[in-house]
């Protein structure tokens, strides 16, 4: 690679690595047990406003729980145990409200896993029963 082109390349490396790592060198950790963490997704909830990777990290994240839980539900729900009033629906706004109402106090936020809250708060929106 000629000198220039290698300079380019190196060039962008170092700004790519310094949009990310305002958000990346200060994120929270996962769990002791490796799952996201309440703690994780009200970090990225602060700062979706004002960072693109905090913003593209949350909606993947809840895009990702949204989606597998309703595909969970509508796969065991075809003629099995469980049954919901009304679809699914998640939004950033859902997803602060079930974290907040369901977590501990904010101290413990870092060991409390975020997606067993958030999926339990669908289900009850969603008035989903067991035919059980």
């Amino acid at each position: 690679m000629p000198s220039f082109k290698r300079e380019i390349a190196v060039a962008a490396i170092v700004v790519v690595t310094a949009f990310m790592t305002p958000f990346a060198a200060v994120a929270l950790p996962s769990t002791a047990t490796g799952r996201i963490s309440v703690g994780q997704v009200m970090e990225m909830l602060d700062k979706a406003g004002t960072s693109p990777i905090a913003r593209q990290t949350l909606v993947a994240y809840v895009a990702g729980v949204g989606e597998a839980a309703g595909v969970i539900v509508d796969t065991i729900g075809k003629g099995g145990p469980v049954s919901c009033k009304s679809s699914f629906s998640l939004d950033t706004g859902a997803v602060r409200a079930a974290l907040e109402a369901g977590a501990p106090r904010q101290g413990d936020w870092s060991q409390t896993p975020a997606t067993p809250l958030i999926i339990a708060d669908m289900v009850r929106r969603a008035g989903c029963r067991t035919k059980i």
